[in-house]
């Protein structure tokens, strides 16, 4: 079937998710939905709901997906294809005054395609853990809060890019994929790294990630029903046309003060932010690594957190324990007790709650810890180490 239509700049002011029905009928075991417009005038992002919910998004990343009962495109569930009124979900996220036309073609089948082949990765080599020491039986773990793979708008696989991270020196990696969980069930069959199940809820207004196995967090209710759902980040607080933009009532503790775009870091914008926010904010990074050569690698920034083993690491994160360096082997800056350990720091300024500072002089230097977050700096404000 096909239908078309044309949507306005009125339809977006009014309401920018749009629900396109259609019938699919007993017996289908497929269905493929293809959208077609003018890209070069505005973006329509993509995704599906079925008569049980959700059952898939892929934003402004594609143009067309498959559901089978035994497979799925990434960012879509498989499943059984019940029948009745399904609907295209068409998010109306940049529509010209003038507007911009669409078309949708949808091919319902009782046949089953084959699943698309998915080759296995090369394993990677790990590098040597760094030496820091351990505490009441936890140690500090390096990881990254914030990736995406082929199940939103990356291109590595769930596989691939877990051995990337490993190749990086990670022990752990949350998979935040855009609107969508259809990566979730592809975590565990990762070795060598603990993957955290995560979803980016993504608006035009803002985006959070939530973390762990809490299921599909619906990113068109309100931005304080996300944060009811599990333990949330506010990303990118101050992105470029991704910046926080939404109304909460409890503001959550934890942010990611620090994002790959922090690319000036004597800019003092993300301390300034996370003071403002709250007094007690728990500082996380994220990569937002989506594809080679366009971002950071995994790991740039590198959140350490302090637990028992890698998948304790939410609850090291709720418990305040996190340290922020620029890469795995870049200076670093750990809470051990009522001291603070400086790694591989020698010449940088340590800068004390309240402002105090002090030059930090050797490669492995002890001092003692206030309350508070602490961070390290060049002779030029940079940041290059954040601890809780």
């Amino acid at each position: 079937m096909r239908i078309e239509g044309r949507w306005t700049l009125d339809d977006r002011l009014e309401r920018m998710l749009r629900e396109v029905p259609f019938e699919v009928p007993p017996g289908t075991r497929s269905l493929t939905v293809e959208l077609r417009y003018d890209r070069s005038r505005g973006v329509l992002d993509l995704g599906c709901g079925s008569p049980r919910g959700f059952r898939g998004w892929s934003g402004g990343a594609r143009e067309r997906y498959t559901i089978t009962e035994e497979w799925a495109t990434p960012g879509y569930l498989p499943g059984e294809i019940e029948p009745g009124v399904w609907q295209v979900w068409l998010r109306l996220h940049r529509v010209p005054p003038e507007g911009i036309a669409y078309e949708l073609e949808i091919v319902t089948s009782g046949g089953m395609p084959e699943a698309p082949a998915v080759p296995d990765p090369e394993p990677a080599e790990r590098p040597p853990r760094r030496d820091i020491p351990g505490i009441d039986g936890m140690r500090w773990w390096a990881g990254d809060f914030h990736t995406h793979t082929v199940h939103s708008d990356g291109v590595l696989t769930v596989a691939e890019l877990a051995e990337l991270a490993r190749s990086r020196g990670l022990d752990f990696l949350a998979v935040t994929d855009h609107n969508t969980v259809s990566h979730h069930a592809e975590l565990g069959a990762a070795g060598g790294i603990t993957l955290i199940p995560g979803q980016e809820v993504t608006t035009d207004r803002g985006h959070a990630n939530v973390f762990g196995d809490v299921g599909w967090v619906d990113f068109r209710q309100p931005a304080d029903r996300w944060m009811e759902r599990g333990l949330a980040s506010i990303n990118h607080p101050l992105g470029a046309d991704c910046a926080w933009l939404l109304p909460l009532r409890e503001r959550p503790r934890v942010a990611e003060v620090w994002h790959a775009s922090w690319w000036d870091r004597r800019w003092g914008a993300p301390l300034a932010w996370a003071d403002a926010w709250r007094d007690d904010v728990v500082a996380i990074g994220g990569s937002d690594f989506h594809r080679p050569g366009d971002d950071g690698l995994p790991g740039t920034p590198t959140t350490w957190v302090l637990a028992e083993d890698p998948g304790g690491v939410l609850d090291g994160v709720r418990a305040g324990r996190t340290a922020v360096s620029a890469g795995p082997g870049a200076p670093l800056l750990v809470r051990l007790g009522d001291e603070l350990l400086a790694l591989d720091a020698d010449g940088l300024v340590l800068v004390r709650p309240g402002g105090a500072r002090q030059v930090v002089r050797g490669d492995r230097v002890l001092v003692k810890a206030g309350d508070g977050p602490h961070r390290l700096e060049t002779y030029e404000n940079e940041v290059m180490a954040l601890c809780g």
